[in-house]
């Protein structure tokens, strides 16, 4: 019975990985997007100079991010917005908690966001009596299912059309075949009634505007827009990594997210934020509220992998790497998966339970070929790995093994000692459990190239 993350993880991932029908949905829905992303990126004339600039304005909010945030407080309090500062998640659930008691909140419209995922929301409200329900087509499905999200733009990534009929037909008590625009009509009509009824509006935010105090929300369907219009109060909860300088910055990360997550010029609905609805205007909420998280995120801004606070969630790190291709987003067992994720959950929720997702990659360098902020993600990876040693949070007998190879490795004389035989026995027992029990034994030539190159020399 698997009783830490680390072996839940090898316990997921060797399901997944010998799953041939999941792989085969993942590797088609991976596909449409990435044939997507190729025909997006054709709107750039010099699409390089835009990432390296992206990054560049990533990295000056990175270095003065105390600075921003306090302009941005300023701006969105000025605006008639309350500004909500949470160390952690569960600071965050309870000012959730407090505002919606405070209005006697029974059912709560949540837009899509990974940072609710991060502090798990729906359940919390749940245990407090309040309907937290998702309003974006692949959260609703996921939830229906009980699941998390899959993927960080595309949260049902895993199932098929025939997968979500059968689904709506067992929770819903549709007909078991529907098509694709028949399920987008039934989950439309179940949700306009939640937009009317419920007390509180919850988004996440894409992008925080520094100077004019602005939040934010990037979406395709509209229910973002919804889940703010309907209710008296909006909620907005975003990562203090969010930032960038201004507005005027938008019309370079827009398209990029735009782009670089689903392959459009830019997405369909992208909403600014800038407080509760003025006296002048006929929609949106009486109060506004944004709650900045950390959550650990301070703790990337102090190690060597502060570059990953560049991140904006696009996903394209996931659908280029080949070992999230193979076991899926939810073998990982944290909010964020795939490449970034290995990067940052180990110091969002602990480096001695997570440290092994930094190992769960094949340093290809594809991540970071396809980053539009050119973070270098796979080097991160390294760099969690010699973190996790020099925090000593490996074993002994993992120590030990690694130093005896280090010494075999560096001496030919020692390597030339053992022979094939010895050789493949020690490997083969080495890696029995991981290598071996899915592959035909390692078996090493009876002539090493070392030998070779020698009775060369001699002719």
């Amino acid at each position: 019975m698997a009783n830490n993350q680390h072996d839940i993880f090898l316990a997921k991932s060797e399901v997944k990985a010998g799953d041939l029908e999941h792989k085969r949905k993942v590797a088609f829905n991976i596909q449409k997007y990435n044939d997507a992303v190729v025909r997006g990126k054709k709107q750039y004339s010099n699409l390089e100079l835009a990432r390296q600039k992206a990054k560049n304005i990533k990295w000056k909010v990175m270095e003065n991010l105390d600075t921003y945030l306090e302009q941005f407080e300023k701006a969105f309090c000025a605006n008639g917005g309350k500004v909500i500062w949470a160390e952690n998640a569960e600071e965050a659930q309870q000012a959730i908690l407090e505002i919606c008691k405070e209005h006697n909140t029974k059912t709560v419209v949540k837009a899509k966001s990974m940072v609710t995922e991060e502090i798990h929301l729906n359940d919390f409200l749940g245990k407090h009596g309040i309907e937290s329900v998702e309003t974006d087509l692949g959260e609703y499905i996921q939830q229906l299912d009980g699941e998390p999200p899959y993927h960080i733009v595309t949260p049902a990534m895993h199932k098929s059309k025939e997968d979500v009929a059968k689904l709506f037909h067992e929770k819903l008590g549709t007909e078991p075949h529907l098509s694709p625009s028949e399920i987008t009509m039934v989950a439309r009509r179940n949700l306009r009634k939640k937009y009317t009824e419920a007390q509180v509006g919850v988004t996440g935010a894409n992008f925080l505007l520094a100077d004019v105090g602005g939040i934010c929300v990037t979406e395709n369907e509209g229910n973002g827009r919804l889940s703010t219009a309907f209710p008296k109060v909006h909620i907005a909860i975003a990562g203090i990594e969010k930032l960038i300088p201004s507005v005027n910055d938008l019309s370079l990360f827009w398209p990029l997210l735009a782009t670089f997550g689903t392959g459009q010029q830019v997405t369909v609905y992208n909403s600014i934020f800038t407080g509760p609805r003025k006296t002048d205007e006929t929609d949106g909420p009486e109060e506004m509220y944004v709650i900045l998280l950390d959550n650990g995120r301070t703790n990337l801004m102090r190690r060597e992998v502060r570059e990953s606070m560049y991140c904006i969630r696009c996903g394209s790190c996931l659908n280029a790497c080949p070992v999230y291709k193979n076991i899926g987003g939810h073998a990982y067992g944290a909010t964020y998966s795939g490449p970034i994720g290995s990067v940052i959950t180990p110091h969002l929720s602990g480096m001695p339970e997570y440290k092994h997702l930094s190992y769960a990659s094949s340093l290809c360098g594809n991540c970071t070929e396809v980053c539009p902020v050119k973070i270098n993600i796979h080097e991160m990876l390294l760099e969690n790995r010699k973190i996790a040693v020099e925090d000593n949070l490996n074993s002994f007998a993992e120590h030990a093994t690694w130093a005896m190879w280090e010494r075999a490795m560096l001496s030919r004389n020692l390597l030339n000692l053992a022979g094939p035989s010895l050789k493949g026995s020690v490997v083969n027992k080495l890696f029995k459990d991981t290598w071996v029990q899915h592959r035909t034994e390692l078996k090493f030539a009876e002539r090493s190239f070392n030998k070779m190159w020698k009775d060369r020399k001699r002719q």
